[in-house]
């Protein structure tokens, strides 16, 4: 086999991880990645405004509104605005909310972080910058992501 047909397979094996990793977290939990990723946002720092949970994750404000929007709709976050400042809406975990949080299983990412952190510097350093190789020969060092490891597009999963 040749070299650029085991990378391929290699990356094809890490794209199918994560969807199975993100179809186990549905299955288990019923949320998808990110969903989960504002849960634990909000889980961390109750009464987080929408643009800070943004900034936390790397998503847009827009995006996490829509993932709020639908977090709200199972009853899992509630968004209370403030009395001081009718502009400030501030976003809290349901008591359901936080019991689902406290039985979900890690995001894929978590588990990735543990992993990839156990890594010599030299290993994690050599591993980027391969990495963000790859992503610039396949013409795609300038697509918008974050640090949020699901397939396809994010915004068909909120």
């Amino acid at each position: 086999m040749q070299k650029d047909e085991e990378l391929l397979i290699a990356l094809r094996r890490v794209i199918r991880a994560i969807d199975l990793r993100s179809r186990q977290l549905n299955k288990e939990a019923g949320l998808t990645g990110p969903q989960l990723l504002v849960m634990q946002n909000i889980g961390k720092a109750p009464g987080v405004m929408v643009r800070q949970i943004a900034e936390n994750i790397n998503l847009s404000p827009a995006t996490v509104t829509s993932i709020l929007d639908r977090l709200e709709l199972k009853e899992l976050v509630d968004r209370v605005r403030s009395t001081e400042d009718k502009r400030r809406v501030g976003v809290f975990l349901t008591a359901h909310g936080q019991e689902m949080l406290a039985r979900a299983p890690l995001p894929f990412q978590e588990h990735f972080i543990n992993r990839f952190s156990q890594l010599a510097q030299w290993e994690q350093s050599q591993m980027v910058a391969t990495m963000q190789r790859i992503a610039s020969m396949m013409d795609a060092e300038h697509i918008d992501a974050s640090p949020v490891l699901e397939v396809g597009n994010i915004a068909e999963k909120l």
